[in-house]
């Protein structure tokens, strides 16, 4: 696009030196309402950065919408777009700075290249898709999508230039009396009641846009902008040369009505009965993870499933050789498995830091800290009975290997499975929405399906080898009678060799080497858990929202030990062997995990209301707090005691996230609006302070400490590792994952979940992608889960819970065959 400069400002009010610290470089475009530059922040990044032209920054309406619309591109996050970095909407000339995405737009690919073919037509399709979804869902409406604003990345499609809103009074023109956007790909909407454009006018794009892919045309043709525009408005497409595949869902996008035209939800819905898979590197010459260049093509879909396994039971591909298959993944078909249990509900609460061998917590003093369970991958292994009592419901492994397990897993209709490849991108890969359905969504899982018991009986040590598992362990009540569990995202925690999972009105234990069902316990009324079980004491406390109160079960059996009402208590958190409890009024007590009695009870010196935190494999709690005059204040307790180890006072607002070799370790707040800017290192020893600045602030970032490492997992996807002893950033990541959980480290990798359903592996050492698992969604795959549980990483293995009510083990240290 050639350079429109503003005729009234002269040149050098269009090409400024510096957009805040980010040092402008080559013009990379310019349009209607401003002008892209490439920038180099102060630590090398690269970014677009867009900057409003002159007139449109002198008037205070423009400036308005402006900064609405840096709020909703701040909100949206995802694989398919370009994240939002920086932005000033109160410069003298307002600008918002986005990652750089490296690659060539679908129009110059089409025209350099010709069509693309059946299988990246659907990749992309389901890319564009997924990208609309996340972007109506924080209420902006792109209104130019079209084949020059889609970038093919060397991680798949990116949706760009939708940060600047349009003034009022330019709705449908810019300056130079020219239509907004390009006829070929306007809905008819926008020429006839261009005040009423919604959503369904970028699915009409996305329609055109994938008959241009399909053909190099637009599905409307003409020379004249005025034929094509009638066209729109009153002809049918012309969908000739788009896959026959293809071409209804394309023709219902291109539906005159925009009632009549499916959601993007509903696109992503029904790719999935012509989807092969989502490989994101079709557009390479090269691919992201080597593993995954030569995998074969097909898809199970849940039709298939139920028509070929009329029982439901479980996968054996036969084929392909469950126990034979040298990835030892087992089976991911998002689609496919039993239905035992019920998707999370939308607002369901899940806390980051839910499910840490160290404790629960039931206030946000600690944000992250390696705890937790989350997302996706396989489909069940097991049958998952339902239970309809209060009491803990045994599950026998010879009923179970009797009843239920009646046929193999259907095979894909395509043959072998295709392996799923990397949707979070490496250093250059963008994030801003959500879930990355369209690549996994359409990614199938390239290992066969397996029985995850692998013996006799079901008995872990029956195979001498680990194989990943995916269990459902609830199923919604089939009619009467309560507390049967009724599903939701499972929030787990691990410890004598079992996987402890409650979900609304159910905790359950899973074999931590099969994921057989051990035993299943009904909460009252289907209670749901404020945090994941947390082992303390030789018992597994559970803390439920409307009963207050907490529950020690039998990590064993099931049954219960012990219950304590919390009315009158404010926050409460398991350290070490002991529940601690604090009251409205500061007091303090410390209760025996073991039994449930009051060890002490007092106030703690120098704290008014102490909410604790606490850490696996540090024995101390501690609570921390921000003054009136910006310091924050550390108090280190034994909780076995309630005495005080040692104090700290430190500059500025800090949230403590773990602790390290005896150090405390903190993110610093900035200014307090929730952006993370240094990572500090606290030692009580020495009373010394280091404070590692990172290279570019982070948005609402979740932390993990892994020794001198911390790991940061912002809202838009940026993974940060800090070395801590050695003062500085190591590596940073754009993982195209929004609103993850926080991070896990272990064996070298770190681990963490998406909101879809996926677990993504990322090496400690430099940030690069290893894997990840396909998408797990529930029935309301257009909600969003609040936060999320993080995946636990023990010993090689990982084990995290889905929002379609799974919960999943894989082996940690092979991700590329995930």
């Amino acid at each position: 696009m050639s350079p429109q400069r503003n005729t009234g400002a002269g040149a050098e009010a269009e090409l400024p030196e510096y957009a805040g610290h980010y040092r402008l470089r080559e013009c990379l475009g310019s349009g209607g309402m401003g002008v892209v530059h490439l920038a180099r922040s102060t630590s090398g990044m690269k970014v677009a950065v867009k900057i409003v032209h002159a007139r449109f920054a002198r008037d205070p309406e423009f400036r308005g919408r402006f900064r609405q619309e840096v709020a909703a591109a701040r909100r949206v996050s995802g694989a398919f777009t370009a994240p939002v970095v920086d932005a000033d909407p109160e410069a003298e000339r307002p600008w918002m700075a986005t990652l750089f995405i490296p690659g060539s737009t679908l129009a110059e690919q089409v025209k350099r290249n010709g069509p693309l073919n059946s299988g990246e037509l659907r990749r992309l399709m389901a890319g564009l898709a997924e990208a609309l979804r996340d972007i109506h869902r924080v209420g902006v409406v792109h209104r130019d999508l079209k084949p020059s604003n889609v970038l093919l990345a060397d991680d798949g499609p990116k949706v760009i230039d939708f940060g600047i809103s349009r003034p009022k009074d330019s709705e449908l023109r810019t300056e130079t009396g020219k239509l907004i956007g390009t006829p070929p790909f306007m809905a008819p909407e926008q020429f006839r009641r261009p005040r009423e454009v919604g959503p369904a006018a970028d699915v009409f794009a996305l329609g055109s846009v994938m008959v241009h892919a399909a053909t190099g045309r637009g599905p409307f043709d003409s020379d004249s902008p005025y034929v094509v525009a009638y066209q729109v408005v009153h002809d049918e497409p012309d969908l000739t040369g788009v896959p026959d595949n293809l071409a209804p869902l394309v023709s219902r996008c291109l539906a005159k009505e925009p009632e009549e035209r499916p959601t993007p939800d509903e696109l992503m819905r029904e790719l999935r009965s012509v989807a092969a898979s989502y490989d994101t590197q079709s557009f390479l010459t090269r691919s992201f993870i080597p593993s995954q260049r030569a995998l074969g093509d097909g898809w199970t879909d849940r039709a298939d499933v139920e028509a070929e396994d009329p029982a439901g039971v479980g996968p054996t591909d036969a084929a392909d050789g469950g126990a034979t298959d040298p990835a030892g993944v087992g089976p991911t078909d998002p689609a496919g498995g039993v239905d035992l249990g019920e998707p999370v509900r939308p607002g369901e609460p899940v806390d980051p830091a839910a499910s840490g061998a160290s404790g629960v917590s039931g206030s946000s003093a600690a944000t992250g800290a390696s705890v937790g369970p989350s997302a996706a991958l396989g489909e069940p292994s097991e049958v998952a009975e339902e239970t309809s009592g209060g009491a803990p419901e045994r599950v026998d492994a010879s009923a179970r290997a009797s009843g239920g397990r009646a046929g193999v897993w259907a095979r894909g209709r395509g043959g072998r499975r295709r392996g799923r490849v990397a949707l979070a991108a490496g250093a250059m890969t963008v994030v801003l929405v959500g879930g990355a359905l369209g690549a996994a969504l359409l990614s199938d899982d390239g290992d066969s399906g397996r029985d995850a018991r692998g013996g006799a009986a079901g008995s872990p040590s029956a195979s001498p080898a680990f194989r990943p598992w995916s269990t459902r362990p609830a199923k919604a009540a089939s009619g009467a009678g309560s507390g049967a569990g009724t599903g939701g995202m499972p929030l787990c925690a691990t410890g004598a060799k079992r996987v402890l999972c409650a979900q609304p009105g159910l905790v359950s234990a899973l074999d931590a080497g099969d994921g057989r069902v051990l035993w299943r316990h009904a909460l009252a009324d289907g209670d749901r858990p404020a945090e994941a079980p947390a082992l303390a004491g030789g018992a597994a406390l559970v803390v439920t929202h409307a009963g207050r109160l907490v529950e020690a079960l039998d990590p064993a059996t099931g049954a219960t030990r012990w219950q304590r009402g919390l009315s009158g208590y404010v926050s409460w958190r398991v350290a070490g062997g002991t529940l601690l409890l604090t009251a409205a009024d500061g007091t303090v007590t410390g209760v025996a995990a073991a039994t449930g009695g009051t060890i002490w009870s007092h106030r703690i010196a120098g704290v008014s209301e102490p909410y604790f935190a606490s850490f696996p494999g540090d024995p101390l709690a501690y609570a921390s707090d921000v003054s009136d005059d910006g310091h924050t204040r550390i108090t280190a307790v034994d909780p076995a005691t309630g005495e005080v180890r040692w104090k700290g006072r430190l500059d500025g607002a800090l949230d403590l996230v773990g602790t390290a070799a005896g150090s405390a370790v903190l993110l610093s707040r900035g200014d307090g609006d929730g952006t993370v800017d240094a990572v500090v290192r606290y030692d009580p020893a020495g009373r010394a302070a280091r404070r590692v600045r990172l290279d570019v602030t982070m948005q609402e970032a979740q932390a993990t400490v892994h020794g001198d490492r911390v790991y940061l997992l912002g809202f838009d996807g940026t993974l940060t590792a800090v070395d801590t002893a050695a003062g500085r950033q190591v590596w940073s990541l754009q993982s195209a994952v929004s609103r993850g959980s926080a991070p896990a480290a272990d064996g070298g990798r770190v681990y963490f979940s998406a909101a879809d359903g996926r677990l993504l592996a990322v090496g400690a050492a430099d940030g690069r992608l290893l894997g990840q698992t396909a998408l797990r969604l529930g029935a309301h795959s257009d909600r969003v889960v609040a936060t999320l549980p993080a995946p636990r990483a023990v010993g090689g293995r990982v084990y995290a819970g889905a929002p379609d009510g799974t919960v999943f083990a894989v082996d940690g240290r092979d991700p590329a065959r995930w």
